[in-house]
This record gives C-alpha cells, structure tokens and sequence, in this order.
C-alpha cells in the first residue's frame, strides 16, 4: 500500500520535473534564435549603410538634360571624364576652347589647300595651242597654231584633283566632321560653362583663322562656312 502510494506520487512529480525542465530549454532556444535574426538583420543594415556611405563619399557623376552649372562630380562623355576638383574643370574649359579653336584651323587648313591645288594647275597649264583655218594664195587651206597662254590663269572647266589629293581632302573634312560633332556632344550635356566656352573657342578661331581678304567676287568663310553641329 505503502510502496504504490508512492509510485502514484512520483509519476505527477517526474512529469511536473520533466515539463519544468523543457519550457526554460525551449524558450531560451526561442530567445537565442531571435536574437541571431536581429543581429543578422542590424550587420546586413550596417553594412548596407556603409556601402551607400561609401559610394556617396566617392563622389557619384553628376548628368543632366536641363540648363545646369555643375562643375564637381560632373561626368563629360564617359564615366573615366569625371570632374573631381576645380582645377580639373578648368582645364576641361581651356580644352574646349582649344576644340573650338582646332574645328576654325580645319576649315581655313581645307581652304587654303584647295587654293593650293587650284594654283598649281594653273601654274603648270601648258600652252594650249588652236588650229585656225586661213587661205592659202593658191585658194588652199593651211592649219596654223595660235597659241593661247593660259598660265596664271584658271581654266573655265575647273580642276579636278588626283587620287591621293582627294584623299588629303577627305582627311581634312573628316578631321572637321570629328571635332565638330565632339563639340556636340559636349553641348548635349548643357552645362552652361561648356557651352559658354565653345562660343569663345569659336570666337578666337574665326578671329584668327578666317582674317582674310574680302569682296571681289571672293566668298567668305563667314557666309558660306557650315555651323558647328553640321560639320
């Protein structure tokens, strides 16, 4: 009586000390569980934090399609043209001033080669010689020269120049159509210091490069040059 009395009062005791035992265990697994998930969110926050940080420190490329002043952190053609100090974007200025003033020297480098050309054809026209018909005293007919100088002067039927003189030609346009539509791209990013500076580059250019004589029936490069964006 004795001994079952006390069995039947140690399996409450063993379940009451087992059920004890498990719910501290469960719910500091529980506990610990969150704990690492909060730890694991706050580093990847951080960390993400940091990488944000970081890239804004660095510096991000400033472009817009508006009007803008940007000077630092603002990026010309690629992302290696990346403004980064004052003095960087003054001698970005002075760059596109001396574009300005390279895209005038091809035009007028152009011209005067095809001057060039010209002078040298007519320099070296021989004599042209022209068969006139006249009357013998007999009531023949003789064919007698008369010579036509045409030295110093341009034939009437223009000059049409060889191969290798076309491909000099061809260079020279091309070296225009480059720096020309460069100078347009510049101007796509609207920056209004840029822009400004492509007006003085053109200013000096034509200042220097196209102080020529005119009138007399000779064109100007004023009235007949193409704009910048054409070429």
């Amino acid at each position: 009586m004795d001994m079952s009395g006390m069995s039947d009062m140690s399996m409450p005791m063993a379940t009451s000390t087992t059920m004890d035992m498990s719910m501290p265990m469960a719910t500091s697994t529980t506990m610990d569980m969150a704990t690492s998930t909060a730890t694991s969110a706050a580093t990847a926050t951080t960390s993400m934090s940091m990488d944000m940080g970081g890239m804004d420190m660095g510096g991000e490329c400033k472009i817009s399609m508006l009007w803008n002043w940007n000077t630092i952190d603002a990026c010309f053609i690629s992302s290696s043209w990346h403004i980064k100090s004052s003095g960087m974007f003054a001698g970005s200025c002075i760059g596109v001033i001396l574009l300005g003033i390279l895209l005038e020297c091809l035009r007028r480098a152009a011209k005067e080669y095809d001057g060039f050309l010209v002078r040298k054809n007519a320099m070296n026209e021989l004599v042209a010689p022209v068969r006139t018909n006249e009357a013998n005293e007999d009531g023949g007919d003789s064919a007698k020269v008369a010579p036509q100088a045409t030295t110093g002067s341009v034939s009437h039927t223009g000059y049409r120049p060889k191969i290798y003189e076309q491909a000099i030609r061809a260079l020279l346009h091309t070296a225009q159509f480059v720096v020309a539509y460069f100078l347009m791209l510049l101007a796509m990013y609207y920056n209004g210091y840029f822009i400004i500076c492509i007006f003085i580059g053109a200013f000096i250019g034509s200042f220097i490069f196209q102080w020529e004589k005119i009138g007399g029936g000779r064109k100007t490069g004023v009235a007949n040059e193409p704009t910048v964006c054409c070429g």
